[in-house]
């Protein structure tokens, strides 16, 4: 549980892990720098991809879904803006309604052009990490979405890699102005490429960022060390290609 000095009801994450106990959800993850952010402690608990039917109920197909009080909420926007509802006092996560609808663009763009291809990198790396219970899940319910076996689908990986960092362009030209996307400080969307690099730290077996990528390494590098040290973990996998 994380410390923080908010009163009242216990905030409950139920977070998706892998094998090794480690969160591994993007929006699990962008829900942990949220509460962090905010100062907000909370309980941990973990779940796999066949345990989250039997949660609340089975109110809710995917993770994070949190449970606060008489509130329990799935999908990483909506518990956002219950978050930013429900705790007024505590640090905001969006300066006003400008940077919100930005920071919204900002992951239209980033779920279309980014995490579409980090999947293409990675989809058999999940499986592989994952909970043996949870493998032929994840198997039937991925191949049917791609049309092909796991290991057709990321066959050509390496070669996939230049257009994947190509996708990243953007966020080194902000990176060339600034040490974060929100400026000298974090803001969400800096979260929300945190948490996808947290993603694919639990499971790559392919290293996503060239040696020389000095921005976004270091981008991630100061990612990783928010809160505390809040994205440090030894069971992550290097990101970044050997020199």
């Amino acid at each position: 549980m994380n410390s923080t000095a908010q009163t009242g009801p216990k905030i409950r994450l139920y977070e998706l892990v892998i094998d090794n106990e480690r969160p591994s959800s993007p929006y699990v993850w962008r829900i942990r720098y949220a509460l962090a952010h905010k100062r907000l402690a909370f309980e941990s608990v973990k779940v796999g991809f066949t345990d989250i039917p039997g949660v609340c109920g089975g109110r809710f197909k995917t993770v994070p879904i949190i449970e606060h009080g008489d509130a329990a909420l799935a999908e990483s926007w909506d518990i956002i803006d219950y978050l930013e509802r429900s705790f007024p006092a505590q640090p905001k996560l969006f300066s006003g309604p400008a940077e919100y609808s930005m920071v919204r663009l900002v992951d239209a763009w980033w779920v279309a052009d980014v995490m579409r291809k980090l999947f293409g990198l990675y989809a058999l790396d999940i499986h592989d990490a994952i909970r043996p219970a949870d493998r032929p899940y994840y198997r039937k319910t991925r191949e049917a979405r791609v049309g092909k076996t796991l290991e057709a689908f990321t066959a050509e990986r390496v070669g996939r890699l230049p257009a994947v960092r190509e996708a990243l362009a953007p966020l080194r030209t902000r990176l060339a102005r600034a040490p974060f996307l929100g400026g000298e400080q974090p803001n969400y969307a800096d979260y929300i490429g945190f948490s996808a690099l947290q993603w694919a730290a639990s499971v790559a077996t392919l290293p996503l960022l060239a040696h020389t990528d000095e921005a976004l390494i270091g981008w991630m590098q100061r990612g990783f060390d928010l809160f505390g040290g809040l994205g440090r973990d030894v069971r992550m996998k290097s990101l970044v290609e050997p020199a």
